[in-house]
């Protein structure tokens, strides 16, 4: 049996890099054998050396958080050249923005709604998500009118049957 072999295989890094995983070794508590592309992302767009000297200039309890940060970006980095993680999150902003304005205005529809007289036949379809459904369910049309037993589920005479049946 040689004396140089070892109980633990080498961490994703030495592997990647070919080098022998010593117990010192910066990268293995971070980057395991079992994620081997985890280290060459970073590696790809941070380098080798950078991530070693980083992780070196970082308190211990906060070099997990960095090297998932670092593994983060460098994905992302690698899917978007360009914008990287900044990409994602301007695409998710515009759609909490989005969705707020949505839910703004059906919170107004609500509103208008429950301050209307209880009698009233139509709902308020300022909302273009509920006017998007009830197109749907309505044969097509936007109107909330529903056919009716008494005219042959036709409107007018000029207009489609409000079953749907076109």
């Amino acid at each position: 049996m040689a004396s140089s072999s070892y109980s633990n295989p080498p961490c994703a890094a030495c592997k990647f890099l070919r080098r022998k995983c010593l117990p010192s070794c910066t990268f293995a508590p971070y980057f395991p054998p079992e994620e081997p592309t985890k280290f060459a992302n970073v590696h790809k767009i941070f380098g080798a050396s950078n991530v070693s000297k980083l992780l070196n200039e970082i308190p211990p309890h906060q070099r997990e958080d960095a090297v998932n940060s670092l593994a983060y970006e460098a994905e992302a980095r690698l899917k978007d050249p360009v914008y990287g993680c900044v990409g994602a999150i301007s695409v998710l902003q515009r759609q909490v923005l989005h969705l707020q304005k949505e839910l703004d205005a059906t919170n107004a529809d609500l509103m208008l709604y429950a301050s209307n007289d209880v009698s009233h036949s139509y709902p308020v379809l300022s909302n273009p998500t509920f006017m998007r459904i009830n197109t749907q369910y309505n044969g097509g049309e936007s109107n909330p009118r529903y056919a009716s037993p008494w005219n042959n589920g036709s409107l007018d005479e000029n207009s489609n049957n409000a079953n749907g049946s076109m």
